[in-house]
């Protein structure tokens, strides 16, 4: 059985003390934390934020008397995570199916990340409706457990192209549009608007992935990612694109795209796409754990021996990433060889972008495949920030604040008065180690105790 800190005896207090039904919760103060805020600030040391009915009131001033007093000592505050590229209801077990989109799969991974402190998450396509716009609707209302959910309805790829069949079986139209005509294009932004899709998302690749002599897939041809793009404008709707390759990027850019929701992963970023994005404004969501995902459990089997790793892993995952076989057999790809150039270039690239003051977001596409595990992605992608040259604080703030502004959601993201508390408590010093993010004590989601982190949850 887990052995609970003071500090969880105490906020489960709270949190009882929160869901009395029929009356009005009390004002909390979290005591003596270090603020980590989510702008990108320096980390404050021996603060006290105030939270009540659900949103932050204070920071750094004193509690009002009635408050319910949280000792935060030798902790650490900060935002909850956000993620601008996930997926939902495409992987259960070991594979990835649209027998998989169900009420309850995609439920319990709201559930998974929300463990993992991931309290707003954005399913980047390949939803079907209208179980996708009710569940979106129900999140937003807070009428289940589990991480808030924005995204997009369907999207849309290139005629026998990618997203390929063979990454999701049974993949169908009413998961991805596939337009041969820009008319089609039209009517089928048409459509994901009409179902109030939070964006419009497009696959502009050929799925080679710097494979040599890789099987390459039909790439969506200019004129319809063109007609995509005008046709979400027109109607105020902003347009995120999966790209993997330099030219392809600059292509998209040229053609006002808002968001490339994948990092650049062929060659260096240059001066003609950093100054194209600079100029429009483009957002940039690298996905770092993408590739480094195809191998990671590979190389790296003692990762298994990692409660916080083992508590987002289904006991099929966890028998496969286990299996030698399944190990020798993945690291004797070529994709292997070319996810670990893939992530050392789009480290590169972050950080160059980032210097630049290219918008940067967060994401990982997890949920899209079984390796990229719900939550437990995130925190690895915040490794991988830091590992490109980001410090903590600028890796937290693209996980947070940046998130946020990227999905234009302003009442959440940051500590601040007036802002969503959701919030996400962890023990030590987050902004001199990434390393601390993974040691969570409490999620906080609309200013109530929801979890204690995946290892407690799983064990408690």
């Amino acid at each position: 059985m887990f052995r609970r800190s003071a500090l969880t005896t105490l906020l489960l207090a709270t949190s009882a003390t929160l869901s009395v039904q029929g009356a009005r919760a009390e004002p909390v103060a979290f005591d003596h934390a270090r603020v980590v805020d989510g702008t990108g600030a320096s980390a404050r040391s021996d603060v006290t934020v105030v939270v009540d009915n659900g949103i932050i009131v204070s920071v750094g001033t004193p509690a009002p008397a009635e408050a319910r007093h949280v000792d935060l000592t030798g902790r650490t505050l900060m935002p909850a995570l956000i993620s601008d590229h996930s997926h939902v209801g495409l992987v259960k077990g070991t594979g990835a199916s649209r027998d998989n989109y169900t009420r309850e799969n995609i439920l319990a991974a709201l559930k998974q990340y929300s463990r993992y402190g991931v309290l707003t998450v954005t399913a980047l396509g390949l939803n079907r409706s209208p179980l996708f716009d009710d569940l979106r609707r129900e999140q937003h209302e807070g009428r289940n457990p589990g991480a808030d959910l924005y995204g997009v309805d369907q999207g849309i790829g290139a005629a026998g192209g990618v997203p390929p069949v063979a990454m999701v079986k049974g993949l169908d139209q009413d998961q991805v549009f596939r337009p041969t005509t820009p008319e089609e294009t039209r009517q089928d932004v048409d459509k994901m608007i009409s179902e109030h899709t939070d964006l419009v998302k497009l696959w502009v690749d050929d799925f080679r992935n710097d494979v040599p002599d890789g099987k390459t897939y039909p790439i969506m041809p200019p004129a319809i990612y063109k007609a995509a793009i005008d046709e979400a404008h027109l109607h105020n709707t902003r347009v995120a694109v999966h790209i993997h390759d330099l030219d392809v990027a600059k292509a998209i850019v040229a053609s006002k795209a808002d968001i490339l929701a994948h990092g650049v992963r062929d060659k260096p970023v240059d001066h003609d796409l950093i100054s194209a994005m600079q100029q429009q404004g483009t957002w940039y969501i690298a996905t770092l754990d993408l590739d480094e995902a195809n191998y990671l459990y590979a190389e790296h089997p003692d990762l298994l021996d990692n409660p916080f790793v083992r508590a987002g892993l289904n006991p099929a995952l966890r028998k496969q990433f286990s299996d030698p076989k399944w190990r020798s057999q993945t690291l004797a790809k070529p994709l292997t060889n070319a996810s670990h150039y893939a992530l050392s270039v789009n480290q590169k690239n972050l950080a160059v972008l980032y210097r630049a003051g290219i918008h940067i977001g967060f994401g990982t596409d997890s949920g899209a495949s079984p390796t990229r595990v719900p939550g437990f992605a995130e925190h690895r992608e915040l490794y991988l920030t830091t590992q490109a040259g980001l410090s903590p604080v600028q890796a937290i703030s693209l996980a947070t604040g940046n998130a946020a502004a990227l999905l234009h959601l302003w009442d959440r993201g940051v500590i601040a008065p007036g802002k969503r508390a959701d919030l996400l408590i962890v023990k030590g010093n987050a902004d001199q180690d990434i390393a601390v993010v993974d040691q969570i004590e409490q999620v906080w989601q609309r200013g109530k105790l929801v979890s204690h982190g995946p290892v407690a949850d799983t064990h408690g």
